[in-house]
């Protein structure tokens, strides 16, 4: 084995914890207010190390953004591969896939806030998730206009992706603003039913209602 491979390794350990403890901090304290020592200190390291593998704040941020998108872009593929053939079957995935809980836990979805909804990250989610994001679209928009085709559906296939896109960013807000002390707030079993009552009703002949 090259000796610079257990090298790579133990370094390439070293910034997914440094990354995973920022995903941390930013559930907590968001965009702004998130230091390299709040880093260090949720990780059990030195300010140094985190400077080490990370030169400044704003490269720790691209690289806990990069690993999100990538994650999510995996997580997202991967279901509508499984869904098999059917377009219906393959937009409920990539749906569906947004409430995984599996993946996409609460320190996650308060991260993508982070990024998402401040002045101060918005710049970053630019220039790293515009790309992914365009991805994801035209894969919902190609499911939206098979269906429309099949069902005969007298609808327009870039407004149908636009309004599931919208539900679905709706409802991961919901989802992060949960433990405020409301009991109505949005959980990830009611974002299912929510997303499985608008198929229904856009793509009835696709999609039986309470399903």
């Amino acid at each position: 084995m090259d000796a610079a491979t257990p090298r790579k390794a133990g370094r390439d350990v070293r910034r997914a914890q440094l990354i995973d403890a920022t995903i941390a901090v930013l559930a907590r304290k968001g965009y702004a207010a998130l230091t390299v020592a709040d880093v260090a200190k949720e990780a059990g390291l030195s300010a140094g190390i985190v400077i080490f593998h990370f030169t400044s704040k704003d490269e720790l941020l691209a690289a806990v953004l990069h690993a999100l998108a990538t994650e999510y872009h995996r997580h997202w593929a991967g279901r509508v591969r499984q869904a098999g053939p059917s377009a219906a079957e393959q937009l409920k995935a990539l749906l569906l896939s947004d409430f995984d809980i599996s993946v996409f836990t609460p320190e996650r979805l308060a991260a993508w806030i982070a990024f998402w909804g401040e002045t101060q990250g918005r710049p970053v989610y630019d220039q790293i998730c515009s790309g992914l994001d365009a991805e994801r679209q035209a894969a919902s928009e190609i499911l939206c206009r098979e269906l429309v085709v099949e069902g005969g559906y007298a609808l327009d296939p870039h407004l149908l992706m636009r309004t599931l896109e919208a539900l679905c960013d709706g409802l991961w807000l919901g989802l992060a603003a949960r433990g405020a002390g409301n009991s109505d707030r949005v959980t990830a079993s009611d974002a299912h039913k929510i997303i499985m009552a608008a198929l229904a009703a856009l793509f009835p002949r696709h999609f039986a209602p309470g399903a």
